[in-house]
């Protein structure tokens, strides 16, 4: 690996261990086994670097098990594969939990750093173009508009479902429930605005 993946992979290991807060660059640097000057060559800040290490662990943890259930349901009908979907997502949040929790530290954090806020609003637009591609290779019958709109429905409810997980892991609607709200939402006002 070069200094880029090195810090990366040990900035994983220094939040996992001691949280966001705490995870200082010296402590990264030693992980990681670089210079400390690394991280502002490579990342410009360390809460950059934080950022872009949680991004690239959700992306890999919930991101791929995300995939799995979108192309094990394509078969089914939308509104099936969403409700599985949410069905599974709480054993998917525990699968990630440590970074899921360091991730939510991390966006309160980086709200007063405008270099990192702008880093991981990035990431927040490549995970959801992630999500248009994951679904159009699963169901090429759909517009570009609905999977950008539903795309963005599941980003969406998967942050804030995070975030309620983390809080109060039984409190969650299943997959079924938010299905069932989705359709009398669709059916309220006939054809979509």
């Amino acid at each position: 690996m070069g200094n880029r993946e090195d810090l990366l992979a040990g900035a994983r290991q220094v939040i996992l261990e001691r949280g966001v807060a705490r995870a200082t660059a010296r402590d990264i640097a030693t992980a990681a086994g670089v210079s400390l000057a690394a991280i502002g060559y490579h990342f410009g800040s360390k809460d950059e670097l934080i950022s872009a290490a949680l991004t690239e662990s959700l992306g890999s943890g919930i991101g791929d098990a995300m995939e799995a259930v979108v192309e094990e349901t394509a078969s089914l009908p939308l509104i099936d594969g969403f409700a599985a979907l949410f069905d599974r997502m709480p054993g998917i949040f525990a699968d990630n939990r440590e970074a899921l929790v360091a991730s939510f530290e991390n966006s309160v954090m980086v709200w007063r750093d405008a270099a990192a806020s702008r880093t991981l609003a990035g990431a927040m637009q490549e995970a959801h173009l992630g999500i248009v591609d994951v679904l159009q290779s699963a169901r090429p019958d759909l517009s570009a508009e609905d999977l950008d709109a539903i795309a963005k429905l599941e980003f969406v409810l998967v942050q804030s479902l995070g975030l309620l997980w983390i809080i109060s892991p039984d409190s969650l609607p299943n997959g079924d429930e938010l299905a069932r709200a989705v359709t009398a939402i669709a059916g309220d006002g006939g054809a979509a605005r």
